[in-house]
């Protein structure tokens, strides 16, 4: 059997070298594969961790922005209960001086009354004296209504001194009323002005921006607290419907006045005047007069920035006509002057 074998052996092919190969190659196959998948998983958790890192710190910054609005609502609500406060009391401190007074108005007439009853007992005490003295035998009865008068004149005048006590307390409680109604006063112009001087800052960011946008054109500047835009860049002689290149200018503005609406809080109480001003010639065409051209275009205007999201609560058309002149002379480049179109930020 053994011959067999050897035989069979020896007659046969050998498998065995290609399978051993066959089964290093796979081996080493799998060990590259489990070097590559090693090596990836390095790099995705490097980046998992980058990721994390900076996300841990966006949630940092969110949490200091919160805490920042929440300071910022709070110093809100704070000055709102105090502007509050200030007016319910200073509501108190009026009802009770007008009761001081009234008590002080009602002392008055009581001493009045009182000195009035003082000199008719005063004067029936001279009558009764004058009998008196002109009997030489002074009767027990007279003698009785001597002592009766003057103790009713002891009395009033008690009752004299206790209504002058009671009326100097009430001119001391008007005279610390009205130091509190003062105060008080005071208190509230300061929480106002702070209001004032807030939008103003508001008011000069706003001018500051639009004048960068605009940049320095001649028939766009600034007089006082006012944007003054010369009409021709917004409509056509007699005309009060906008131009394509009014649009472009006027979008400038909406953009930054819709920008600026976020920042300003929402208790300060501000709106975009828009006035409209003709020159002194009279207008021909469409309108009856300069006054109805000028509020007509004034109108175009705050139509067109509402219809580009700005809220109709914050804004208001005023047309002036050629009354409110900022050149006098009588010409052509005076009446241009004051063909103009004018946006006030201010207090509503």
């Amino acid at each position: 059997m053994m011959a067999l074998a050897r035989a069979r052996r020896g007659s046969g092919m050998n498998y065995w070298p290609g399978f051993v190969d066959a089964l290093s190659t796979l081996i080493l196959s799998i060990i590259f594969l489990l070097t590559v998948f090693v090596v990836m998983q390095f790099y995705l958790q490097q980046d998992v961790a980058n990721k994390n890192s900076a996300l841990t710190h966006l949630s940092a910054q969110i949490a200091y922005l919160g805490q920042l609005l929440s300071m910022e609502k709070t110093d809100n609500s704070n000055l709102k209960d105090q502007v509050a406060q200030l007016r319910t009391n200073l509501t108190s401190v009026e009802g009770e001086r007008s009761r001081a007074q009234a008590a002080a108005d009602a002392a008055q007439a009581a001493v009045a009354a009182g000195q009035d009853k003082l000199a008719a007992e005063q004067n029936k005490l001279n009558d009764v004296t004058g009998e008196l003295s002109g009997q030489k035998q002074i009767s027990s009865d007279a003698l009785a209504q001597v002592q009766t008068l003057n103790q009713q004149i002891a009395a009033l005048r008690d009752q004299l001194s206790s209504l002058a006590q009671t009326l100097d307390v009430s001119q001391k409680k008007n005279e610390e009323s009205d130091a509190r109604i003062k105060d008080l006063g005071q208190q509230l112009n300061l929480a106002l002005a702070e209001k004032v001087n807030e939008l103003n800052r508001y008011r000069s960011n706003f001018f500051g921006k639009l004048s960068q946008i605009l940049g320095d054109r001649p028939d766009i500047h600034v007089v006082g607290d006012r944007f003054v835009f010369q009409s021709e860049v917004f409509f056509d002689s007699g005309r009060a419907d906008l131009k394509p290149e009014g649009r472009v200018e006027l979008d400038k503005l909406a953009a930054v006045l819709l920008d600026l609406q976020k920042s300003i809080p929402g208790d300060i109480a501000w709106v975009l005047r828009v006035d409209g001003h003709t020159d002194v010639r009279p207008v021909t065409g469409l309108f009856k007069s300069n006054w109805d051209l000028s509020s007509a275009r004034a109108i175009s205007v705050v139509q067109y920035l509402i219809s580009k999201g700005l809220p109709p609560q914050r804004l208001v058309a005023a047309g002036f006509g050629e009354f409110q002149p900022i050149d006098t002379g009588n010409t052509e480049d005076a009446y241009r002057r004051n063909r103009r179109i004018e946006f006030k930020l201010t207090e509503r």
